[in-house]
């Protein structure tokens, strides 16, 4: 199944669009159900309303009605495998700790989770304390 979800991955990757930094990102992410779901990042000129490839692939999921994940592939243009922006670990945080699969360009993967990531991210149990 990962060898599937890094080829989506890198499948989704050729459909970014970031003509400010030329820097490509694809994600395939596998629900608990067995859907995958791809995302690419999108930049935009006023930066800050960009988003990156796994938060697309993870609001594709959750549009569709899949909140429970199993794992997320994230492939970059990068010699060492590519590591997630804290926004979107914060993202993930907010389905669960599952594991994530990091790829660079030269094929290098690093397996981690969301918890490893996040170590002490915000949650829904942070707002009612």
């Amino acid at each position: 199944m990962n060898d599937k979800l890094i080829e989506l991955a890198k499948k989704a990757q050729k459909n970014a669009y970031a003509p400010y930094s030329n820097f490509k990102v694809g994600a395939a992410i596998l629900t608990k159900s067995g859907k995958i779901f791809t995302g690419a990042n999108v930049e935009n000129a006023s930066y800050g309303l960009s988003c990156c490839a796994e938060r697309n692939a993870i609001f594709k999921a959750v549009s569709e009605g899949e909140t429970q994940f199993s794992k997320i592939v994230v492939v970059g243009d990068t010699e060492e495998p590519i590591s997630p922006c804290g926004a979107c670990r914060q993202v993930m945080a907010e389905f669960g700790d599952f594991e994530v699969i990091l790829v660079g360009k030269n094929g290098n993967i690093k397996k981690t989770t969301v918890s490893e990531l996040l170590p002490y991210n915000f949650d829904k149990e942070n707002l009612n304390k």
